[in-house]
Order: C-alpha cells, then sequence, then structure tokens
C-alpha cells in the first residue's frame, strides 16, 4: 500500500503502557477467562460473545469509566501511523459514501493497547483480538495482532492488516445502520445455532463492507500490485473451517460465528468489486436460499 505520505486520522486513542483498573474481564476470574479462550479457540465462537455469556461484558452491571488515552498516533512509530492512516481512509471512503445518501459520517476512534483493555463493553484481553465495541463506537486493536496474523495465520502484507481495522469499522458502519441492534434483538429470541448464523451473517458484512472500504482505496491510488490477494489470504486464513481445523481436526459448522475461509473471502472480494453497501446484503441473500 501507498501508506506513507498519506493522511493520518486524529481519531486515535494510545493506551498503551496504561494499566487496566479492576482486573479482566469485569469481575471474572483469571480460570473463568481461560476457559472461556479455550472454549473460543477450540468451538470457533466469538469470544467477545462468551465473555457475556459469563458475565463479563456489558450487562452485568455498570462498567467503570475507562482511562483516557494520548489522542493521536504517535511519530515515529511506524504500525501506529500505518493504523491511523487507514483509519483516515476509511474515513474519507464512508464520509463520501454517506454524503451521497445525503447523510453524515460519525468515524469510530481506534484504541490502541497492550495486553488488557477496558471499554464500555468490558475488559478484555487482547487474546480476545481486535473487536468493536458499539457502546462507546470504539475499534479496540493490540497491534502485536499483526504480528500473529503473519507469523500464526500465515497472512502477511500491509493490505492484510489493513483489512483487520476495515473490517471493524464495518461493524461500526453496522451500528450506524441500525444492523447491529437488530441482530442482537433477534439473537436474543433465537436458538444458539440460529444465533450463530445471524452472527456469521454479520460478519460477513463486515467483511464486505471491509471490501467497500478497498474499492475506495483502490480508486484513490493506495493499493499497489498484490494488495488485494493479501487480504484474500487474511480473510482465508482467519475462516471458523480453518481455525477449528487448526485447533481440533475436524469442522464444526454449526457453531460457526465468522464464517467460512471461502464466505469470507467471497464477501470480501463482491465489496471490492462493487464498492456499494447494497452489495453487502448478507442476511437478504441468506433468506434466498
Amino acid at each position: 500500500m501507498r501508506w506513507e505520505d498519506q493522511r493520518r486520522s486524529d481519531n486515535v486513542e494510545d493506551r498503551r503502557g496504561m494499566k487496566v483498573r479492576g482486573g479482566m474481564g469485569g469481575g471474572l476470574g483469571i480460570g473463568t477467562i481461560v476457559i472461556v479462550l479455550i472454549v473460543s479457540w477450540l468451538t470457533g465462537a466469538n469470544p467477545l460473545t462468551l465473555f457475556q455469556m459469563a458475565g463479563g461484558l456489558s450487562g452485568g452491571g455498570p462498567q467503570a469509566p475507562a482511562e483516557q488515552g494520548q489522542m493521536g498516533a504517535p511519530t515515529g512509530d511506524p504500525q501506529a501511523e500505518f493504523a491511523a492512516v487507514v483509519l483516515a481512509s476509511t474515513e474519507d471512503a464512508w464520509s463520501r459514501v454517506f454524503q451521497q445518501a445525503g447523510e453524515r459520517y460519525q468515524p469510530p476512534t481506534l484504541v490502541l493497547f497492550n495486553d488488557a483493555v477496558a471499554s464500555a463493553c468490558g475488559t478484555n484481553s487482547s487474546a480476545v483480538g481486535p473487536f468493536y465495541c458499539p457502546a462507546d463506537q470504539k475499534v479496540y486493536i493490540d497491534l502485536g495482532f499483526f504480528h500473529e496474523l503473519d507469523q500464526r495465520f500465515g497472512a502477511p502484507g500491509d493490505f492484510a492488516q489493513a483489512y483487520v481495522v476495515a473490517h471493524e469499522v464495518g461493524h461500526h458502519l453496522q451500528t450506524l445502520l441500525g444492523v447491529s441492534e437488530k441482530v442482537m434483538a433477534a439473537r436474543q429470541r433465537a436458538s444458539e445455532v440460529d444465533g450463530n448464523r445471524l452472527s456469521v451473517m454479520q460478519e460477513l458484512q463486515a467483511d464486505c463492507f471491509a471490501g467497500v472500504w478497498g474499492h475506495h482505496a483502490n480508486q484513490k491510488n493506495l493499493l499497489q500490485a498484490g494488495d488485494v490477494e493479501e487480504g484474500l489470504r487474511a480473510a482465508a486464513a482467519i475462516g471458523d473451517d480453518m481455525m477449528q481445523k487448526r485447533a481440533q481436526g475436524r469442522v464444526s459448522p454449526e457453531s460457526w460465528t465468522h464464517g467460512s475461509s471461502e464466505q469470507r473471502v467471497t464477501w470480501l472480494r463482491r465489496g471490492l468489486t462493487e464498492g456499494t453497501i447494497d452489495a453487502c446484503d448478507t442476511f437478504g441473500q441468506a433468506s434466498r436460499r
């Protein structure tokens, strides 16, 4: 990606090096946290959902306010600056899309942390991976995940990293569009299997939204040869089927929460190709099957 000379977003909060008050998981014991992470790894279930079920996220009482970190990506930190450039690019892309629809885009804040972080959705370890909290409209990421993406999942490259940020911003889009609220209400009425299907559709839509951002970034000449392939490789590497094969040697589709490698690649590619929100109706596609 051609990112070095691009605008950096000011909507970045650096909390790296800050200690989290109140311990992990909003009061969960360390043993419970370890069990939740193991279950997530073995089943492919979303760890945020599991923490919520265990009482570790919002719904278990009011959360202590998170401490405010330094605003703006620190200069001289290539990874933080890169994340700030990607965030700025999503701001530009989605502002144009919303403006064309007669609406105003409200961008999220990107919070950088290491080890653990407190959010309006509770306190989480970096082992949860990047996540978006709709309650405070912030994206949280431990930049060490980029190393994991390369070394553990075999998906190197700056566009692969950008895809991760854009996917989480995609969840912010779902909050602004009312999708997240509808899915949450539907999941409360659904069985576990049907709830997982809804989660898959939501995650695939966020993949497609990441592709829409990539489409606009390409129009701004930010992408280079091989970038799209990096993103598609990353989407395939973190499909539920691939994660389950690594963890348990078998695949359990009924427990998927993010979608298979093929599904994630398909929807990311669709967003990249078509470049519109309308192309990302994963829920409508599922209802027509």
